[in-house]
């Protein structure tokens, strides 16, 4: 077997109980973004399954799946449109008032009404009218505007610019209550928050 062909993560056993905070940290390498795309199931398991709250992720329909588990990546990925139209994405029968009402929840509505278009400022190809931070922001209110219980954060916080650093971390505490959250850890900060802490090797 070549280097191409060896698995990405070999005997890993984690079990999560509901609600939990676990920190996933470890060299560069080590596998800890494949377990994130393994838990969100952007990719399946060769060998072995992952199972929430029992259940194989493979017998569920996606759709279901994404109501249940949503990864927040370090780059987020937003459509060219408006921050409305990207948020939609999350549940498109949604109003403009619960829309909003995520950034109210997450405290994030100062940044929203302080842009001169609001919900219909426009984001650019990929986002790239917004810095790291502000695209954060809106990938953080969809992800509240989705309510996963399983919440699964890929270095979310590891390209931000000072200008939103502050606000993005505050927004992802309020985010983390009352689910169960697995966290690709960078930083100390970040992992000391956790119930648990594990290491890949």
């Amino acid at each position: 077997m070549d280097e191409e062909d060896s698995p990405a993560l070999i005997d890993v056993s984690v079990s999560i109980p509901a609600g939990q905070r676990v920190a996933v940290v470890g060299e560069t390498g080590s596998g800890k973004s494949t377990m994130a795309r393994l838990l969100a199931r952007l990719v399946d398991p060769t060998i072995g399954a992952v199972r929430i709250g029992g259940v194989d992720v493979r017998r569920v329909a996606n759709h279901e799946l994404r109501e249940r588990a949503m990864l927040v990546p370090q780059e987020p990925f937003l459509f060219d449109g408006t921050i409305e139209s990207n948020l939609m994405f999350a549940k498109p029968s949604l109003s403009r008032r619960e829309l909003s009402n995520a950034f109210v929840r997450l405290q994030l509505d100062d940044w929203l009404f302080s842009l001169p278009d609001g919900l219909d400022t426009q984001v650019g190809e990929r986002g790239d009218r917004l810095s790291a931070g502000e695209r954060q922001l809106v990938s953080l209110a969809r992800a509240a505007l989705a309510d996963p219980s399983v919440l699964i954060l890929d270095e979310a916080t590891s390209n931000l610019d000072p200008g939103t650093e502050h606000s993005v971390e505050q927004a992802l505490e309020r985010l983390m209550e009352g689910r169960t959250v697995v966290v690709v850890a960078h930083r100390l900060s970040t992992a000391a928050r956790a119930d648990r802490i594990g290491v890949i090797d």
